[in-house]
């Protein structure tokens, strides 16, 4: 990315005082499932719909004050994502690289966590009720029950479609309900040209 350089860790931790500190954490799970019932899948990963309606992955500024960069990040995933994210702990060992831009003055340390399924799925429906939930960042898929996949479709369909449901309590609204909207369309059209002989009358 231009402006950003890599650095080592140990490099990045003596930076000074004058640095802040990013931690952020792909959380990921094997996914033996099949898309549209018929594309093998390897992985699910978590996302969440950011304050500037981007997608990007949980975590925060840690204050190393107050202890390790992981003891920081496993704060804000608890206050991001709820209680289930207490059944896991992002440790040093999940590490993979920093990076650092001269302005702001800020270092981005970003982790990578297996998960089971099961703890992805349980964190995910958790999300809602995480003491930061609308605050900052909503989960990027609806964690609500899905609308019926059509016919010959399995059951992974509402992630294609609910992976831009938004979270209606974050600013800027107006701008993401156009860019849901335009993306469901597209995701109708995909479904249409996959699928010509389903019915137009689904419901999204």
């Amino acid at each position: 990315m231009a402006g950003m350089r890599r650095l080592e860790l140990s490099e990045a931790l003596h930076l000074g005082p004058g640095w802040r500190h990013a931690c952020h954490a792909l959380l990921y799970a094997p996914d033996p499932g099949l898309l549209f019932g018929r594309i093998p899948l390897r992985y699910a990963v978590l996302m969440q719909m950011r304050f500037d309606g981007r997608l990007g992955f949980p975590g925060g500024f840690v204050d190393l004050r107050d202890g390790s960069l992981e003891d920081g990040l496993n704060r804000e995933l608890g206050e991001e994502l709820g209680e289930a994210a207490g059944a896991f702990r992002v440790e040093r060992a999940d590490y993979r690289s920093s990076h650092a831009g001269s302005r702001p003055r800020v270092v981005a340390h970003f982790y990578t966590k297996l998960l089971t399924l099961e703890q992805l799925t349980a964190v995910e429906m958790g999300a809602p009720r995480a003491r930061d939930h609308g605050l900052e960042v909503g989960p990027a898929q609806d964690p609500t029950p899905p609308p019926p996949a059509p016919e010959g479709l399995s059951q992974l369909y509402p992630r294609v479609v609910g992976v831009w449901v938004i979270n209606y309590s974050q600013p800027g609204l107006p701008a993401k309900i156009l860019l849901s909207l335009l993306f469901t369309g597209l995701c109708i059209v995909f479904l249409k040209l996959s699928h010509p002989n389903h019915s137009s009358a689904t419901t999204l």
